[in-house]
């Protein structure tokens, strides 16, 4: 379902070698099962669903909004879910009944407590409880305190109360973030710190994804930007993901972007050399970078998330992540209570739905530094209060199993 599941699963394998042990990545979507076949199919009518909730507007009010937001939260549509998790059961079959295992999107995790596992953890991403996220039999991890008290009573996910869920069954944890990025919070916000007293360029980071939903926005900010860029106010760096037809888009909008911009297409090494030089002075101008291979589509965002100034995210799988965030609308009912979470603990910015919004929260970073330095100083708070470390409980519970 776009890159958000991928990267939390990227963030809990860190943190698990992080902790000395050796992870193993399952991807149930590259095998040639049926289990796999139907995997790929919802993602598809997923990532089209994200398209056209960006195109039509009517479709986005009256089917795309409600369908993420409260279609998704009835228990009843978990129904479904869990029996055509059972195609995944197969999957598991040469796995040691009682290895640590831990589920970045719920049909892994019901897939794997239909195989018979019995150390089964359930990642749920988000801030919005739903009936969809359920695998009864697993235990269900949670990012936030929000998110706890709607799983603890199972709230709006049917028509009359349900019993609470088992203490057993549910955990908070905190957010799912990678070692690397936990590891280094306090040095990667004092040089966000260093770059503001030497009057740097902000650096911004914005990430297209793989849908390449909400291209309008994208190109507004971008147009924004360019005189800050030419002034050397700003420098503007572009993951394009793994979506080369939303680069294509970009440079039939802007034809001077080509000749301007630094690009990383498939070169996953120089991208890593390049960004182990940004402690160093800002080199200012615009770098774009795709890459087919989706680890390395995903993980460009985490590799320069550390180096940037801003990360221009919608509120989805990111809005948790410890980097100054300019959040951008929302894409699915959802993913709204990621936005008002992350202001809330006060490492984002609030959530800006128009072009004019977003690029007047630009020209505000830019010219008010007191915000950014506000951002990261929360950013080392919330590390210290341990918000960052889901990663790691959600290991330690796989470990520990059920008690």
């Amino acid at each position: 379902m776009g890159f958000g599941h991928y990267r939390i699963a990227m963030a809990i394998a860190s943190c698990a070698q992080a902790l000395g042990r050796t992870p193993v990545w399952m991807d149930l979507a590259s095998f040639d099962a049926t289990g796999s076949k139907m995997i790929r199919h919802q993602n598809d009518l997923y990532s089209t669903g994200s398209k056209l909730s960006q195109k039509i507007g009517l479709f986005n009010k009256l089917v795309w909004e409600p369908l993420n937001s409260e279609g998704f939260k009835k228990i009843t549509y978990n129904a479904a879910d869990q029996k055509n998790s059972e195609l995944l059961a197969p999957l598991y079959a040469d796995l040691p009944k009682d290895v640590p295992y831990i589920g970045t999107h719920v049909w892994p995790s019901q897939g794997a407590v239909h195989a018979g596992l019995t150390h089964v953890v359930n990642a749920i991403p988000d801030n919005w409880p739903m009936g969809l996220h359920l695998a009864e039999g697993s235990i269900h991890a949670v990012q936030t305190p929000f998110a706890y008290l709607g799983y603890k009573k199972l709230n709006g996910f049917a028509k009359t109360p349900l019993k609470p869920m088992p203490d057993a069954d549910l955990k908070m944890v905190g957010h799912y973030i990678d070692h690397e990025l936990v590891e280094n919070v306090e040095h990667d916000c004092e040089k966000r710190v260093e770059r503001l007293d030497t009057g740097a360029p902000i650096r911004f980071l914005m990430t297209v994804g793989g849908a390449g939903a909400g291209g309008d926005l994208y190109l507004a900010m971008l147009r924004h930007l360019m005189p800050y860029i030419k002034e050397k106010k700003a420098e503007l760096w572009i993951n394009f993901g793994d979506h080369l037809a939303m680069w294509e888009t970009f440079k039939k909008q802007m034809p001077e972007l080509e000749k301007e911009c630094k690009m990383h297409f498939n070169d996953y090494q120089g991208l890593c050399d390049w960004a182990d030089t940004l402690d160093g002075p800002s080199r200012g101008g615009v770098t774009v970078f795709c890459h087919s291979n989706i680890f390395e589509a995903v993980y460009s965002t985490n590799l320069l998330m550390r180096k940037c100034d801003v990360l221009i995210t919608k509120p989805s799988e990111l809005a948790f992540y410890p980097v100054p965030k300019l959040m951008m609308r929302h894409i699915g009912g959802h993913e709204v209570y990621g936005a008002i979470y992350a202001r809330e603990m006060g490492d984002s910015t609030f959530e800006c739905e128009t072009p004019a919004a977003l690029c007047d929260m630009i020209d505000t970073l830019i010219n008010d530094k007191a915000i950014l330095r506000q951002l990261n100083k929360r950013i080392v708070e919330l590390k210290n209060f341990g918000v960052y470390n889901g990663g790691y409980e959600v290991v330690k519970l796989a470990i520990e199993g059920r008690k």
